[in-house]
């Protein structure tokens, strides 16, 4: 039965019950009569006999029915009978016993919380602004019965706080649980987070409460009364009538039948607790399960009912108050309760006032400042660590940070980071400062604090405190992860920069200013805005000048690195998204060849979201294909349009070594596909690359001429004939590929070599498949593009190379041919000059003896007579033209040189430097019979591409030839000095006394000896350009009458010093001469070695070979860190591509490559250099450079004789493809010495004799670079 537990006077001593807790009395309110009960009242009436014979109460009292409790006679749970599902006994107890009652005990309160420098706002520590009614005559008892004076002799006024959020209240009967006959009255309340039940309506703490998320459904069981379930328990409720029932079910089903919210994001929400824990109430033996949760304490019977969400009652903490006791024990004080806590110990009372503390602040603070900051949506995450809803901010730093990362923030300092509270300190946030936290917001100034962020490094909402507080030190103390302004370490220009930009309104700017160094208090040298932030002011940027205000005293973040720490950049991952539908082919493991044909397509519903790229069956799918992340994507092509059977398509390269071909025929969609995959994977550091109409853009490594032991990685774009790259900790350059030195693929194809002048740069093949596409793309880049002057490939003056090479080879070679220019060539001959200059003009070298000067004087004139647009371009060329009617020729030259200036660069670069030649040509005239009048005949028609009808074009020539020093305004003096050379080359081939006259035909005489160098040795010998070496040695043995017979491997050798070398019987004289040394010679001599040579070889299956052998090198070659003085051993293999060097045998990865054809071996080591043994090779690798060859040398010894020659004669196999001697014999290369050599037509060779070395110093200089001097004339 239901008991009344209240006492007649305030000292009577609490109502207890043997086998039950001590229950907890409330103060003596008069309780609400039942109301008239129906029929089924009678099925109690036994019950009601029974209360009758209890002891009388007051009379104002009201005894209630009898209350049926089931309890477990073996738990000490603290007993809720509105709370049990399950019955063991029963038991009599009064409804009132259940609610909770504590003492009220006199406490002084003060403010617990404050802000880090200030007091919250209208703080009185004497008087806490949430205490309206203080407490007073409050006994000191121990007991839990609240007596008369526990009530507040004030009367208190209704606690209306949370009145707003009251959806409905009002009296209804609850039905106890286990299906009880008796209702028992409740004052119930529905709020949006909570249904709550009371005794009355002046109760403030309830009896019960359901959280209304856990509510499943909500529906009417008969009559007036309507049942409210839960997933484990289910509650029912009779009311007045059908009406006030109706309402209540609407009201219910509006709260809890629409979409659920996440409980993590209810504010206040239990689920999300702060702080959880078992406490002990004072007065009660069984523990409460307590929750502290935003800004309540909400007490449940154990923490299975906090799972279910059905709880006891809560506490709001707006008012009040956390004082401690003694050990372990402390109290929480309200205007209407005190709760009197007992702790486990005393480190948990710490935490547990700590918490409760933290719940007043939460609901003390403020909420209109965090939600206007909040509608920036990048400020609802913390900006360290991404947790929603943060409630602080470093006001100087500018970031919204949680309350985790606060703490992490205050051990910083107020130096580095002054932390203030969203919801607490409304002082501080004046409406200058929240709008600059809305027009910067998180994301912006993440960009500069968090722009280099590495991913191992980088925190989440459940880092720890340890990650939180060394990522947060690097980021603002030590500014690790900042981007770099282009000012930095500048400290005069930052400051400048900062005094500039405070006068607009860009906040970001000025926030990487400060933060990289500049000075905030620095002088703008006016009088009257003397500082940035009165400069700020004076121009009206209020936000300017609070964001400097707040970091005028500032410390600014040091990176503190170690001499060898390597810092490298983390981009952040872009945040890119698209979808919509492309057209895909399988993946491939080789680079796309043929045509794919739109048969070959399949049509997928792709996606670009969160740095990854999804490709699925069609829109409705959920499973993807196959993905490919942002960090796998090394490469991105874009194919020229209709390469395939789409119209637009575009390739893919992975880290695995796989390419993704993707087509659209919607050219739009083509593009922004493009621009956002592209987006994606390239790092902000690069992004000036995505602005650039790109046909390749992707990831490689390098090495450049500075720094060849380390590579570097570099983001590469090829658009046109530009390459763009962007290397690590650099700023982003350009390389003309058609401007190039030289570009070639070394080392097995594994580095491409880009040459350009005062630079070399190494692109190492990290990956064969997309390294591949490179070379390709690189190459065919770096030819010539079309037929426009700007298309071709240029030197560094901006000169087509084929103009200068035609233009050089004829001042060597021409100048004193008869009719240079108006004489034909070979048409075949003159259309295979032109193609192959078309395809890669860098490669070509006009050499005499294998071009003739016709036929190069002609491929000259057909590149100007075809090419698009013409030198003078179309636009001008009819004023070009115009100019010669003019008849004063002071204004002929003022107008040329007008004309001149409009031209393109490469245009005006091209004719200056054809109209130099032409001048030399006809200053020579009396050699070659090409005047200026017929120069002009034949160059006018040429240049300005008109039929030559009239001689209109000519007298244009013919007046930029007469008036070149004029109209190019060349140095004179520099002139003079190119036609001294000049006519130093023409006395050199016409046999100047200084030097022998060449033989007959014009063919180089030079000294050859026989078996030895001896005067008595020597011979003379015409060599015309075609002549092998074995015809020079057959010439010579023929002369001395001496006999060849089988075995004798008579051959000729080049000599230099103490080393040689036999050549082979094919190769050509005439080029050894010209690049023989000061000390080489000819000398004709048997080669012992070769019988046993060939024999060796005919006993090899395989061609290659592999050994050690003893390494030195003559110099330091780059990248080898070998020392030069000594000789190191060394693993060698040797095959048909390249001879490869390595540290020992177990090494996979060679030291050197060279490609062995491009090698010279020669026999012997100098003495000088203390070679370990007599038996070595010398090897010299020539570079092909355009300017300036380079010559690498270095030195393999070998242990044996015969090893030795196993070495030897494997490179003479691999390098003439297994052709080390002669098959037919002597007779063979006898006969076709007699060939004449008509290649050379009348063009005099120069002549070779008595002073030997010096002519060939001579001849090796000018085929070298004949004119180098002359390229430097303007």
């Amino acid at each position: 039965m239901e008991e009344d537990s209240s006492q007649a006077c305030c000292g009577s001593p609490p109502l207890t019950k043997k086998g039950t807790e001590e229950l907890i009395q409330t103060d003596p309110t008069p309780q609400v009569p039942l109301r008239n009960r129906r029929p089924q009242a009678q099925e109690i009436s036994k019950a009601s006999e029974q209360t009758e014979q209890q002891p009388a109460l007051p009379a104002r009292k009201i005894s209630k029915p009898p209350l049926l409790v089931p309890v477990d006679d073996s738990s000490n749970d603290y007993v809720d009978t509105d709370l049990l599902s399950s019955s063991v006994q029963q038991r009599k107890v009064t409804d009132r016993d259940m609610s909770l009652q504590v003492p009220n005990h006199p406490k002084k309160r003060v403010c617990s919380l404050y802000s880090d420098d200030e007091l919250l706002d209208e703080d009185d520590p004497d008087f806490p602004p949430w205490q309206t009614e203080r407490i007073v005559n409050l006994p000191e008892s121990g007991s839990f019965s609240l007596p008369d004076s526990g009530r507040l002799s004030t009367p208190v006024k209704e606690d209306t706080s949370q009145l707003s959020s009251v959806i409905k209240m009002g009296w209804l009967d609850k039905n106890p649980p286990q299906g009880a006959l008796y209702y028992q009255r409740r004052w119930v309340k529905l709020e949006v987070d909570y249904l709550r039940y009371f005794d009355n309506e002046k109760e403030v703490y309830s009896k019960g409460f359901i959280s209304t998320a856990f509510i499943t459904s909500v529906s009417s069981v008969g009559e007036v009364k309507f049942e409210v379930a839960t997933k484990n328990r289910t509650f029912i409720f009779r009311a007045e009538n059908e009406d006030e029932r109706n309402e209540w079910l609407t009201e219910l089903r509006n709260c809890t039948g629409g979409p659920k919210r996440p409980l993590t994001l209810i504010s206040g929400s239990p689920l999300t607790p702060d702080y959880s824990g078992y406490l002990e109430l004072r007065g009660l033996r069984s523990k409460l399960f307590t929750v502290v949760a935003s800004d309540k304490v909400l007490l449940y019977k154990n923490a299975e009912d906090y799972n279910i969400g059905v709880g006891i009652t809560f506490i709001d903490m707006n008012v009040g108050n956390v004082k401690d006791s003694d050990r372990r024990s402390f109290d929480l004080t309200t205007p209407y309760r005190i709760f009197s806590f007992i702790a486990e110990s005393e480190q948990s009372r710490e935490q547990w006032v700590q918490a409760m503390r933290n719940a007043i602040g939460e609901a003390l603070s403020n909420s209109e400042v965090v939600e206007q900051i909040w509608t920036e949506p990048s400020n609802s995450f913390c900006a360290d660590c991404g947790a929603p809803k943060p409630d602080w901010a470093t006001i100087n730093l500018c970031v919204v940070i949680c309350k985790q990362c606060a703490g992490e923030h205050r051990g910083l300092g107020p130096s580095i980071s002054k932390v203030r509270s969203l919801k607490m300190d409304k002082k501080i946030w004046t409406e200058e400062l929240i709008q600059v936290f809305l027009k910067l917001g998180n994301k912006r100034v993440n960009s500069f604090w968090a722009a280099n962020v590495p991913p191992s490094e980088a925190l989440s909402p459940s880092s720890c405190s340890e990650d939180r507080r060394r990522f947060i030190s690097n980021k603002y103390r030590q500014g690790k992860y900042r981007k770099y302004h282009a000012l930095y370490g500048n400290q005069t220009e930052l400051n400048n920069a900062l005094c500039i930009n405070v006068q607009c309104s860009d906040l970001l700017e000025t926030l990487s200013l400060i933060f990289c160094g500049a000075d905030v208090n620095c002088s703008t040298g006016m009088a009257n805005c003397p500082s940035p932030e009165s400069l700020a002011s004076a121009h009206s940027q209020p936000l300017q000048a609070e964001l400097i205000k707040h970091n005028l005293n500032t410390e600014l973040p040091q990176l503190q690195t170690e001499p060898d720490m390597d810092l490298k950049y983390y981009p952040p991952p872009p945040c890119v998204s698209y979808e919509g539908y492309l057209f895909k082919t399988a993946s491939m493991g080789r680079a796309v060849a043929e045509r794919k044909m739109k048969e070959e397509f399949s049509r997928r519903w792709c996606m670009l979201n969160d740095g990854t790229f999804s490709y699925y069956e069609h829109d409705k799918s959920t499973n993807p294909n196959g993905t490919l992340k942002a960090s796998e994507i090394v490469c991105l092509a874009v194919d020229a349009p209709e390469k395939h059977g789409y119209d637009f398509t575009f390739e893919l390269y992975s880290e695995s070594e796989r390419i993704y071909l993707f087509g659209t025929d919607e050219p739009d969609s083509h593009k922004e596909w493009v621009k956002c995959i592209a987006k994606t994977f390239i790092p902000a550091t690069a992004e000036p690359l995505l602005r650039l109409s790109f046909e390749r853009i992707g990831r490689l490594k390098c090495k450049d001429g500075l720094n060849l032991q380390k590579s570097k990685v570099g983001w590469f774009a090829l658009a046109g004939s530009t390459l763009h790259v962007y290397l690590e900790n650099s700023k982003g350059e350009e390389i003309h590929l058609r401007k190039l030195n030289e570009l070639s693929i070394q080392q097995d194809n594994e580095v491409l070599v880009l040459v350009e002048k005062g630079r070399t740069l190494y692109i190492e093949g990290e990956r064969k498949l997309d390294f591949a596409g490179w070379c390709g793309a690189i190459q065919a880049a770096a030819g010539s593009g079309g037929d426009t002057l700007s298309q071709q490939q240029l030197t560094d003056t901006d000169i087509p190379i084929i103009v200068l090479s035609c233009i050089d080879y004829i001042t060597q070679c021409g100048l004193t041919s008869e009719g240079i220019y108006r004489k034909s060539g070979v048409n075949s001959r003159v259309a295979a000059l032109c193609d192959r200059f078309r395809r890669d003009a860098r490669s070509l070298r006009l050499k005499e003896g294998e071009h003739q000067v016709d036929d190069v004087s002609n491929t000259l004139k057909r590149f100007f007579r075809e090419l698009e647009e013409g030198l003078f371009t179309s636009e001008y060329a009819y004023s070009w033209l115009s100019i010669t009617a003019l008849q004063d020729e002071n204004d002929k030259i003022s107008e040329y040189k007008a004309l001149l200036d409009r031209l393109p660069r490469v245009n005006k670069a091209t004719l200056q430097a054809l109209i130099n030649h032409l001048y030399c040509v006809q200053r020579f005239s009396e050699l070659n019979q090409m005047n200026l009048h017929n120069l002009a005949i034949v160059f006018g028609p040429t240049l300005f591409q008109t039929d030559g009808k009239d001689y209109t074009a000519g007298r244009a020539i013919e007046d930029l030839i007469q008036h070149y020093t004029l109209i190019f305004e060349v140095d004179e003096q520099q002139l003079d000095r190119q036609l001294k050379e000049i006519k130093a080359i023409i006395q050199m081939r016409e046999g100047h006394p200084k030097f022998p006259k060449p033989g007959g035909n014009g063919h180089f005489i030079c000294t050859v000896y026989l078996e030895e160098l001896k005067d008595t040795a020597e011979q003379h010998v015409k060599i015309p350009g075609s002549m092998t070496a074995a015809e020079l040695a057959y010439e010579v043995l023929d002369r001395r009458n001496i006999p060849v017979k089988d075995k004798d491997y008579w051959s000729c050798w080049e000599v230099c010093e103490e080393i040689e070398r036999p050549l082979h019987y094919q190769e050509r004289v005439l080029p050894i001469l010209h690049s023989a040394g000061n000390e080489s010679h000819l000398l004709i001599k048997k080669q012992p070695a070769m019988d046993a040579m060939i024999n060796y070889l005919a006993t090899k299956l395989d061609v290659s070979k592999n050994g050690m052998m003893k390494f030195r090198e003559e110099r330091s070659i780059l990248g080898l860190g070998l020392p030069s003085g000594n000789f190191h051993d060394r693993y060698f293999i040797l095959n048909v591509t390249s001879l490869r060097m390595y540290k020992d045998v177990r090494s996979h990865r060679p030291e050197r490559e060279w490609v062995v054809k491009s090698l010279k071996i020669y026999l012997g080591i100098k003495k000088k250099l203390r070679p370990p043994t007599c038996w070595g090779l010398t090897v010299v690798c020539e570079s092909k450079k355009q300017e300036k060859p380079e010559r690498q040398q270095w030195y393999l010894c070998c242990e044996t004789q015969s090893e030795m020659r196993e070495w030897y004669a494997t490179f003479l196999s691999i390098q003439n493809d297994g052709n080390l001697w002669s098959q037919d014999g002597v007779q063979q290369n006898r006969v076709s010495r007699a060939l004449p050599d008509t290649r050379h037509g009348n063009v005099s060779l120069i002549p070779l004799r008595g002073s030997e070395n010096e002519m060939r110093n001579s001849v090796a200089a000018f085929s070298q670079d004949a004119l180098a001097l002359l390229r430097d004339l303007r």
